[in-house]
């Protein structure tokens, strides 16, 4: 058994990682008591994965919700699904952060990390062999960042041999509640760099713009936006939670992702994306799909993976399909766009497939791209960042909180060299042929000398 520890923080991370335990609970037959009500074999094979099995043949799921207010976790107990989750797992604060990173990070967040640290071994400790840690936050607010960010350094100390993978969601200037998100988001990126193996990048103006122009949502709710990030996140985990093939781990998803240590921040996106209305009216085939999940219009990430190219992609199908068709369809999207996927990683796009289809659907596929277009969203992140920065403003709140300035400078000089680092791959193939063309040319005199 590989277990994960999942990790909610925040209010955003635990509206929307509640979300997700609705989803996959409803994937693996389990209902909100925590009773198997499945009809397929497979739903119990790795239920382990992210559920633990109490007594009477009830599952809990193997969550630690943390917040440093009490609001969001009251919601949740008084929601449907709060008698599935265990009671101890219910980690909070009563001061809040107030959107301040450095309070999240350094005063806040610092005085309420022990007792998450200890909710946090307990379950990794009931584990049979883990294989890491997934944690659900943003990056605009105080705590999911601040916090977040603290949670996983500490994680890292006493686990430093275990996968760090983190869905957070980045901030965006159409969709912004607070001012101080570009700071938030800036000091929470600088950490993210360090300490995480896999970072799911997925950001409101992305899902604000697909529940617009594709499901012809005219005033897209929280709830619209959370179900599109619950069904990239149980897309991105069904190989994981449902025996396969391919990326069955954590680890095995990281290696073939990563090409350089520093470059883990992925695009997700997902398909089929059709209006709620419309979708008996489409049959869907697997080129459709390939053809949708490779659309820059189904990204999570508010970048255009054309002004990038791919480093590596994972592609995984649910459904009943045929292999040789998904695998086909693949080829022929990369034979047709390999400008689009560098030449110096061969066969860098992964293909697992999964019998059983999300809820409702008969087919459906999630795509994660390593692309180096995701270089848009540091850039625009910290462009915002460098205009509040350079007139110090709002900075007095976070040096109130006892942190330093420098950290701010170092955390933009780190995005920078991010950026750069991205550029420097995109921009690989041009370099090869600037030197094998002076190589041709310096030949031929060396033979007449």
């Amino acid at each position: 058994m590989r277990e994960i520890v999942h990790i909610q923080i925040g209010q955003c991370g635990n509206q929307i990682g509640s979300k997700f335990w609705e989803v996959i609970g409803d994937e693996h037959g389990i209902d909100t008591t925590g009773s198997y009500h499945g009809d397929s074999a497979l739903q119990l094979e790795r239920i382990n994965v992210y559920f633990n099995e109490a007594y009477a043949k009830k599952y809990v799921p193997r969550a630690v919700l943390v917040d440093l207010e009490p609001g969001t976790m009251d919601s949740i107990r008084s929601s449907k699904l709060g008698t599935l989750f265990q009671p101890d797992s219910f980690v909070h604060g009563n001061s809040g952060a107030g959107n301040n990173w450095a309070k999240g990070h350094y005063t806040e967040g610092a005085e309420l990390i022990e007792n998450v640290m200890d909710v946090v071994r307990n379950e990794s400790e009931s584990c049979d062999c883990l294989q890491g840690f997934q944690i659900v936050h943003s990056l605009g607010g105080g705590t999911g960042s601040g916090m977040g960010t603290l949670l996983m350094n500490k994680i890292r100390e006493e686990y430093p041999d275990r996968i760090m993978n983190s869905f957070s969601i980045m901030p965006s200037p159409k969709v912004s509640d607070t001012v101080v998100e570009p700071y938030n988001a800036v000091l929470s990126i600088h950490q993210l760099i360090e300490n995480t193996d896999a970072c799911f990048c997925i950001d409101n103006e992305a899902l604000y713009d697909i529940c617009f122009r594709t499901l012809k949502l005219t005033t897209p709710t929280y709830g619209d936006l959370n179900h599109l990030v619950s069904l990239t996140m149980s897309g991105i985990t069904t190989s994981l939670r449902f025996p396969g093939q391919l990326n069955a781990d954590l680890r095995k998803l990281a290696v073939n992702m990563v090409p350089f240590p520093r470059l883990h921040f992925f695009m997700p996106g997902f398909a089929p994306l059709t209006a709620r209305g419309s979708q008996q009216y489409r049959a869907l085939s697997v080129s459709e799909l390939t053809q949708q999940m490779f659309d820059a219009r189904n990204m999570m990430a508010a970048c255009d993976p054309r002004h990038g190219r791919y480093l590596t992609v994972a592609c995984i199908f649910r459904g009943k399909m045929s292999t040789k068709e998904v695998d086909e369809q693949l080829l022929n999207v990369q034979t047709r766009n390999s400008s689009y996927f560098v030449e110096w990683i061969p066969n860098n796009v992964k293909v697992a497939v999964c019998d059983i289809p999300p809820r409702g659907l008969n087919m459906a596929a999630t795509f994660i791209g390593n692309n180096t277009a995701i270089q848009e969203l540091f850039i625009r992140v910290s462009e915002q960042f460098s205009a509040m920065f350079k007139r110090k403003a709002f900075v007095h709140w976070y040096t109130g909180e006892g942190m330093d300035i420098s950290e701010f400078g170092e955390a933009e000089g780190n995005i920078h060299d991010l950026v750069s680092e991205y550029q420097q791959y995109q921009d690989a193939k041009a370099i090869l042929e600037k030197h094998e063309e002076a190589e041709v040319e310096t030949e031929p005199e060396e033979k007449e000398q």
